[in-house]
């Protein structure tokens, strides 16, 4: 990261700080427990469903994580964030014992490259329905079509969910051209690597958006977003390459016929530059986004799983995206791994000078800057805001003022 200079100092952007009163709405009661099993890879790379599941689920109550590496650590604090009195058990046993109850659901909270799981890991998958649990599973191996899982399933009446498996051939969707009647603005959260954070970001911005009393509706694009309740997607990376461009926009009309929103978010996958895979440019292609948020680790040198391919910079997949399609980046989140938050805070400051965007990490400091700059771009919102009278916007000013020339506060960029 290059320093900042005093000229750099100079043209960099003042971002507001913004303040508002949040809504609650708790319906954990209504939630199927569940344990997730996540054995020596939970808070790394592979484990980020698991991760990700203990941060949000609209489904599932998360009674426990699976990994003896960690066992006796509470989940949210190994994650580097608050306590959630979610505990770490070494396996099944200490974990049914411990609770005192058997949970509904034993979830594979892994996301390895692998496409099978190792005969031990389905030993414990056995163990499970024996108890009595259901199978929850987003991988592209689809346990309910295993002879030997299913029938075990049916001796215990459970079952086995396949989250990755994709619709019926006939109820797929090609690209028709219908999202073009989508009028509200539609927003891609695309990022320069996988397991970076994009879904986090979606998510946050998503639930920070609606209690400010904007409607937002997240379309989902991949397992983990669909196990955490997201009622509008597809997983991406298990369609006939022919049927992703459809399927994305059929799910994002989908969301915009049925609810009404105010603004669509749509979950990114890996990256338009990454050699390995091809989901984001569906999404691109398919949601045809007004706006890009682009997520970016900056202490990451390599791509995740790929040791030999160097990561892109924020500026080289801008540039990649801006040219592929007619949308541009309006900000910048970061993952804050392997980063102190001095180290953060240094990063924010050099995006900012060097790029011109608003640039956050969500975890660390709230999406108050994402929705300053959907509103600097989106007039509509800006305005729906204002009538909902949240403090984000003044209201006594003129209406042809600054925004941010009224707003004594700022947090520096």
């Amino acid at each position: 990261m290059q320093p900042v200079t005093e000229n750099q100092i100079k043209i960099k952007p003042q971002f507001a700080k913004q303040k508002w009163v949040q809504k609650k709405n708790d319906n954990s009661s209504q939630k199927r427990k569940a344990l997730v099993y996540c054995e020596n890879q939970f808070g790394l790379v592979d484990g980020k469903t698991a991760a990700a599941l203990v941060r949000h689920s609209e489904i599932y109550s998360i009674v426990g994580i699976i990994d003896s590496s960690l066992a006796g650590k509470d989940a949210g604090e190994e994650l580097g964030e608050e306590k959630r009195n979610i505990p770490i058990f070494s396996d099944l046993n200490e974990a049914l014992e411990r609770l005192s109850y058997t949970p509904d659901c034993y979830i594979y909270g892994k996301a390895p490259l692998e496409t099978f799981i190792p005969l031990k890991e389905r030993l414990f998958l056995i163990e499970a329905m024996k108890n009595g649990m259901d199978i929850i599973s987003g991988l592209h191996e689809f346990f309910s079509q295993d002879p030997e899982l299913s029938h075990i399933a049916s001796l215990n009446g459970v079952q086995i969910k396949d989250i990755r498996k994709p619709p019926l051939l006939e109820d797929l969707h090609l690209f028709t051209g219908q999202i073009s009647r989508v009028n509200v603005p539609v927003i891609a959260v695309l990022g320069t690597d996988c397991a970076c954070g994009k879904m986090t970001t979606a998510v946050e911005l998503n639930k920070t958006l609606n209690n400010l009393g904007i409607k937002s509706v997240l379309v989902g694009t991949g397992q983990t977003s669909l196990m955490q309740g997201t009622a509008y997607g597809v997983t991406t990376d298990s369609l006939i390459t022919q049927f992703v461009v459809g399927e994305v926009e059929n799910a994002v009309v989908r969301a915009f016929e049925n609810e009404r929103p105010d603004i669509i978010l749509v979950e990114g996958q890996s990256a338009v530059s990454h050699p390995a895979f091809m989901s984001s440019i569906g999404i691109l292609k398919g949601s045809k986004p007004d706006g890009v948020i682009l997520q970016h680790p900056p202490a990451r040198k390599f791509r995740c799983d790929f040791p030999a391919l160097v990561m892109p910079t924020p500026e080289s997949e801008i540039k990649l995206i801006e040219t592929i399609s007619k949308t541009r980046v309006i900000a910048i989140a970061l993952s804050h791994e392997d980063l102190s938050k001095d180290e953060v805070l240094g990063v924010i400051g050099d995006y900012e000078s060097q790029l011109h965007l608003p640039t956050t990490d969500v975890l660390s400091n709230g999406c108050q800057k994402l929705v300053q700059a959907l509103s600097d771009q989106f007039p509509e919102l800006k305005q729906k805001m204002q009538r909902e009278n949240f403090l984000i916007f003044p209201t006594d000013k003129p209406e042809d003022s600054d925004l941010l020339e009224e707003i004594n506060e700022f947090l520096p960029a």
